[in-house]
């Protein structure tokens, strides 16, 4: 069975409900589409957490390792990474009862999708977080 995203209204209401954004695989390169979009959602008034190794701070916020690293549970986790790394990403947000997970644009994981539905997680994937919030909740 292939993944069914939320409707637009759903999507749009789950932008609205969360204020704590985990954005793993934040780069801290200007050039990059997930320094851009983390930025867009601090403008729209989001705290962020940067997720990434070997970085001290992104966008003026500490960044940190890893989910488990973090000072709270974020209300959404949006991922910036390969796919072949959302499975690990699934079994932090399971053990941390994270209730929402967003996969960027390309990233496609149906497996790991599918486990993190069955663990009552709201899942959105393959689409832009950023450009969900300005298209359908303008």
């Amino acid at each position: 069975m292939s993944h069914a995203n939320p409707s637009a209204e759903q999507i749009c209401q789950l932008l609205h409900e969360v204020h704590t954004v985990a954005v793993v695989g934040l780069s801290p390169n200007p050039g990059r589409p997930s320094f851009h979009v983390a930025q867009a959602l601090q403008g729209f008034g989001y705290r962020i957490f940067p997720v990434r190794p070997l970085v001290t701070e992104v966008l003026g916020e500490k960044a940190y390792p890893d989910l488990e690293s973090l000072p709270e549970v974020p209300d959404i986790v949006d991922v910036f990474r390969a796919p072949e790394h959302v499975p690990a990403i699934v079994d932090s947000c399971i053990r941390l009862g994270i209730r929402r997970l967003w996969l960027q644009d390309g990233v496609v994981h149906e497996e790991a999708a599918s486990r993190a539905r069955q663990a009552g997680i709201t899942v959105v994937m393959d689409r832009c977080m950023f450009r969900d919030h300005t298209q359908l909740c303008a």
